[in-house]
């Protein structure tokens, strides 16, 4: 057989795989995902940005096309968060929560991740809004159902905000519990400097 010819073939072959392959990668991530995940990836991006309306946008988009997509539930509530409109954020979660609760496969690893997630965020509101026994209420149920997935910041988070000096809810968790053990007079509740290294959570 002529080299150049086999060497053509090859080479041809080559390329037919890395098409079919990218080609495959492509259609499983845009046309063949669960309705709802890209609005709500695309939700999570502008979250991230800032760009709060657009993010909600995003999310009320999601859940167009997939009533009670989880992602898209626990997007808004972090944006309800983001933007300070607790109530709403609470809303939310509780919604979620009693959602996830409903319907939680005992074998779904990422719903118990998001249904922590969801604790943990509750638990973040209610500790904003003084409410500390609900806080910390929230916090402990966050670490029951999945302290992993709360556990503190992963490589992606400490180069996002570079920084690996985060509070954890098992920190906030335990700082709540001394502190409401002691006289009222005594509690010290606030310390922003700590306060604000607190991050919201995602599954």
């Amino acid at each position: 057989m002529n080299t150049r010819v086999l060497r053509r073939f090859i080479i041809l072959m080559v390329v037919l795989i890395v098409v079919t392959v990218l080609g495959s990668d492509i259609l499983r991530r845009y046309v063949e995902r669960p309705p709802g995940d890209l609005e709500t990836e695309t939700g999570n991006l502008r979250l991230e940005d800032g760009l709060y309306d657009k993010a909600l946008e995003e999310f009320n988009a999601a859940l167009a096309v997939s009533p009670d997509h989880r992602g898209a539930l626990m997007g808004r509530a972090l944006v309800f968060i983001q933007t300070e409109d607790y109530d709403a954020a609470i809303s939310e979660l509780d919604y979620l929560i009693d959602f996830l609760q409903e319907n939680l496969e005992a074998d779904d690893k990422t719903g118990r991740g998001a249904l922590a997630a969801a604790y943990a965020n509750r638990g973040i509101v209610k500790d904003r809004l003084g409410q500390y026994q609900a806080a910390l209420d929230d916090y402990v149920e966050s670490l029951r159902t999945d302290s992993e997935a709360v556990e503190g910041p992963g490589v992606i988070d400490k180069i996002l905000y570079d920084s690996d000096d985060f509070s954890t809810v098992r920190e906030r968790a335990q700082y709540i519990y001394e502190q409401l053990q002691l006289p009222e007079s005594e509690r010290l509740m606030r310390v922003p400097e700590i306060d604000a290294k607190q991050r919201m959570h995602k599954p």
